[in-house]
């Protein structure tokens, strides 16, 4: 019986917690103003604006007028990252998430919610806004 608990305790041991879906692929802003692109930064994930659906008040070629750091206020919104520093933890993935609509910085939490949807949550402390962005097709 001793035996028997033993091995059962090392199966146990061994399997792996849940693991985080993968996020990386092209996803639709629940806006639908933009298409993200996410993927592999080195040692953490990111996601860029690759696409613009809408187009800006100051046209396509619009500035990051809302950071509230002065010197990044030139940089084109069309290939900044708004998802940085993501790294898996269980059953999600954290990091942080840029809103340059408001030019703040938020605490995030992401994930998979099936195949062709992804739950995006942007927090700060405790409480958190929920959107869910689509697969580009």
């Amino acid at each position: 019986m001793k035996h028997l608990l033993a091995v059962a305790a090392l199966v146990l041991a061994a399997t792996p917690l849940a693991a985080a879906e993968p996020i990386e692929g092209r996803w639709v802003t629940a806006e639908k103003d933009a298409i993200v692109h996410i993927s592999d930064c080195g040692r953490s994930i990111c996601g860029r604006i690759a696409k613009l659906l809408v187009t800006p008040p100051q046209g396509a070629d619009q500035r990051d007028v809302n950071n509230r750091d002065a010197a990044k206020r030139s940089r084109k919104l069309l290939g900044m990252a708004i998802l940085t520093g993501f790294t898996e933890d269980e059953d999600s993935w954290r990091g942080e998430i840029y809103d340059p609509n408001n030019g703040k910085t938020y605490r995030s939490i992401v994930r998979r919610r099936g195949p062709d949807r992804l739950e995006v949550k942007g927090c700060i402390g405790p409480f958190c806004q929920t959107q869910v962005w689509q697969r580009a097709r």
